[in-house]
């Protein structure tokens, strides 16, 4: 199976410029890229999908580009919003391009040649408006420029000259690529046709006879139609700060039966029968989640690594059994995140019954007596059903955390 026919049966294929024209030139190493505007420190869930799909093309022997737009991230992309982006000071872009080459150099090499990594404020920097107008402008017509969907979409809510002009930056980065890095394929979401093809429009306006390409990618939604790379607290990001491995690992543990196998082709480096293995378990044995645990290790391994997994699926099976007694600080931090935290105000032995009032896990004295004797109050995972129980410096876990859990799922976390 060729990359276009596996990219086909993953379901990542949007449009192609030219199809058989790509496939043939695909049967030789193809230098390509994909750009990355730094709008944040971090790239997130959504993004991944496109890094995946170059690493894909990577291991079929094609050279990638990943162009963090340092440039154009001073402009703001129009595709895919209804409204014009808050523009940001050259110090947050270049601070957020540098973030972004570190995340990128976790799955593309760039120290070896097997990757190119380059920032587009490398030459829109240097590039006149008088110079930019004629050599760039001249090449679009208007009426050209106002039949792309993203202006289009634009129009009725209003778009600035900044933002129409992104087009032209985007399709200038192209020829730059294309004349002096050998660059002959664009690949991108489906939200970036219109600037692909404006790229692939400058190309051959200039000029230029060897072919060139674009290739787009759907915008996952999931099966509910809601956003794809969002949880309650927010977007999945890559960075473990922002999203713990825990956290990461829970985001796809959590995948649907209806989503799981699209996101198994998606996102992993499974073969086909190895999916279509999980997709039969899906619709015979929904209750075992197989192909959920799969994805979810598969997806934390590839973005955080072995030891992360490991700690990961520690964390999940002590909140699962209630047996919290063996985490270690650091996991307790990352697994707890969520959870309500109470900031213990002394170090001094405290009465469970006091503590659990304070901490908010009961609402009154009498309560906390009650939850208590009825053996509904856990420590560390261990029952707690003395009234008149202390606790002290040996309860805490690596004397910082004791975890009080009442029921069966209600955790507070009790710091010191």
């Amino acid at each position: 199976m060729d990359i276009l026919d596996d990219l086909k049966y993953r379901g990542l294929i949007n449009q192609v410029t030219d199809e058989e024209g790509l496939r043939e030139a695909l049967k030789k190493p193809v230098t390509f890229y994909c750009g990355f505007d730094p709008t944040a420190s971090s790239l997130h869930a959504g993004n991944l999908l496109i890094i995946v799909i170059m690493m894909r093309l990577q291991k079929t022997g094609h050279h990638p580009i990943a162009l963090v737009g340092g440039g154009t991230g001073m402009i703001g992309d129009p595709s895919g919003r209804s409204t014009e982006r808050q523009l940001n000071t050259k110090e947050v872009v270049d601070g957020f391009s540098e973030s972004l080459k570190t995340q990128l150099s976790r799955f593309l090499d760039f120290d070896h040649g097997t990757a190119t990594y380059l920032n587009n404020s490398q030459w829109l920097g240097k590039l006149s408006t008088i110079e930019f107008l004629r050599d760039v402008g001249k090449h679009f017509p208007l009426n050209y420029m106002l039949s792309k969907e993203s202006v289009q979409s634009r129009m009725e809510a209003g778009i600035s000259f900044t933002e129409f002009s992104y087009m032209l930056l985007q399709s200038f980065d192209y020829l730059n690529l294309y004349e002096n890095q050998g660059c002959t394929l664009e690949i991108g979401g489906s939200d970036q046709w219109g600037n692909i093809t404006a790229g692939l429009e400058l190309i051959r306006r200039k000029g230029h006879e060897k072919p060139a390409f674009g290739l787009t990618f759907p915008l996952i939604t999931k099966s509910d139609g809601t956003k794809f790379g969002k949880s309650m607290g927010g977007a999945i990001w890559l960075d473990p700060e922002k999203t713990t491995p825990y956290e990461w690992y829970q985001f796809w543990i959590n995948a649907s039966d209806d989503d799981v196998v699209n996101y198994l082709k998606y996102f992993t480096f499974l073969s086909r029968d190895e999916i279509e293995v999980l997709a039969d378990e899906v619709r015979n044995h929904p209750e075992e989640r197989k192909a959920q645990k799969t994805l979810a290790r598969e997806m934390t391994k590839l973005v955080h690594g072995e030891n992360a997994l490991t700690e990961a699926e520690k964390i999940t099976d002590a909140l699962f059994s209630g047996d919290v007694s063996q985490l270690t600080a650091a996991e307790i931090r990352q697994g707890f995140r969520a959870f309500p935290t109470f900031d213990a105000p002394s170090k001094e032995p405290v009465k469970l019954v006091d503590l659990i009032v304070e901490a908010g896990v009961a609402s009154s004295k009498r309560q906390a007596r009650e939850d208590i004797g009825n053996g509904a109050i856990y420590v560390n995972g261990a029952r707690r059903t003395q009234l008149d129980d202390v606790l002290t410096e040996q309860d805490r876990i690596d004397g910082r955390y004791i975890i009080i859990r009442r029921g069966k799922k209600k955790y507070t976390l009790i710091k010191y």
